[in-house]
């Protein structure tokens, strides 16, 4: 046995049951002789007692010994005098040879497995030569039990170190898939947390950042009209107003993980009308909204995915492209949804567009990624053409299939949108 399995063993309340089963066999078994010796009156009964008490002594040091359990050569030492005292008392009387087997154990638990067996194997012949010499007859039963005493010891240890094995191997095990566990729930943890951030950076674009953008230009345009113009500039201030009330409301709501009010005053189609109507009356953009295909009801994710891209687009438009006019497109088919935003602005490539957070982005660059984030989160797909000087198209993807039909969009609703949308994403 290795010197970790030892120190393992010694620490298991089973072994220290048995140690101690095995030490009072061994004194119970020197008793015996010493006893038997005394009661026949045997020519060498004061031999015997001396020999016995030797023995336990020697036997008894043992455990008491810390350098027994980490080295093997001290091990070897210790029952080599053990085995030595054994074989003198083993001379004397023909009952020692009972100890033969609780020495089998002793062996096999101090000792590695290519050193024991080889001892089991002498302390065997010994016991057999011994037995043999004070009976003066060599039998199979004079063989056969020492034999199968050592048998039986070898095969109790071995099969107590496979068991122990086998259970080293499940605590490891079980130590292992408690590790994967934690660290599986600390990645879990931390994909929740980046995606929950990667949330309200895409809501706090698509509506805060835009809604100041569009107070941003208002309050601008009331500063020139100041002050030849008051009731123009009073107009301007009132729409920046409206625009910070319904901004609020939307901060709120994105913090809790509602749906825009948009949604939850209607469709998505009639959301869309709005935006595109809100959009034209803010900004001198010419914005229409259509429809394409049987309005069907979206689970609530794609809708609001689909009207926070539109937002997007829209208010890109209105900041970059400094286009007269923009169509989009909604379109239901059979297995997908599709928005459609194209407007005839300036245009731009959108191969050049620098990534959020690079020195090269400046603050910008965020719509475009954004709005890709919400289709890949969706499994779709998310398109920009643009040339400069020829207009952008952005196209998103979505499938979906069709679940139930709904009401067809109302007229636009006169009452203001708070947060005008955008359009196709040249530089936010």
């Amino acid at each position: 046995m290795t010197e970790e399995a030892v120190t393992a063993h010694t620490l298991t309340p089973v072994l220290r049951g048995l140690r101690s089963c095995l030490h009072l066999m061994v004194a119970a078994l020197l008793a015996l002789a010493a006893v038997r010796a005394l009661a026949e009156h045997a020519p060498d009964a004061p031999a015997v007692l001396a020999t016995a008490v030797a023995l336990f002594a020697v036997y008894a040091t043992g455990p008491r010994l810390p350098r027994l359990r980490s080295s093997t050569g001290a091990a070897a030492l210790w029952l080599a005098a053990v085995a030595l005292l054994w074989t003198v008392l083993l001379a004397l009387t023909q009952d020692g040879v009972w100890l033969a087997f609780p020495l089998f154990f002793v062996q096999l638990h101090l000792l590695p497995l290519r050193g024991a067996l080889p001892a089991v194997v002498a302390t065997t012949v010994v016991a057999v030569a011994g037995f043999g010499w004070h009976t003066h007859t060599l039998s199979v039963g004079t063989v056969l039990g020492p034999a199968l005493g050592a048998a039986v010891a070898v095969a109790v240890v071995l099969g107590y170190e496979a068991l122990y094995r086998e259970s080293e191997q499940r605590r490891r095990l079980i130590e292992e898939l408690t590790a994967a566990r934690s660290e599986l729930a600390a990645a879990e943890h931390a994909a929740g947390v980046l995606a929950e951030r990667e949330r309200l950076a895409r809501e706090i674009h698509d509506t805060l950042a835009q809604g100041l953008s569009s107070i941003q230009l208002l309050l601008r345009a009331a500063e020139r009209a100041l002050p030849q113009r008051p009731g123009t500039a009073l107009g301007h201030v009132r729409q920046a107003r409206t625009a910070a009330v319904g901004n609020l409301a939307e901060a709120r709501r994105f913090v809790r993980a509602l749906s825009p009010p948009d949604l939850e005053a209607g469709s998505l189609p009639a959301a869309l009308e709005r935006l595109c109507a809100t959009t034209a009356r803010t900004s001198p953009l010419a914005v229409h909204c259509q429809v394409s295909g049987v309005p069907t009801a979206l689970p609530t994710a794609h809708e609001v995915a689909l009207l926070r891209i539109a937002q997007s687009a829209l208010a890109n438009t209105v900041r970059h492209a400094g286009a007269g006019r923009a169509e989009l497109t909604l379109s239901y088919m059979d297995t997908e949804v599709v928005l459609d935003v194209v407007d005839d602005g300036a245009g731009f490539v959108p191969a050049e567009v620098p990534a959020p957070g690079s020195a090269a982005a400046r603050g910008t660059g965020f719509g475009l990624a954004a709005m890709r984030a919400r289709a890949r989160a969706l499994q779709g797909t998310l398109v920009v053409e643009s040339a400069p000087g020829e207009g952008t198209a952005v196209a998103v993807t979505l499938p979906c299939p069709a679940t139930a039909s709904v009401p067809a969009p109302s007229a636009p609703d006169p009452a203001p949108d708070p947060a005008p949308g955008a359009a196709p994403e040249a530089a936010s």
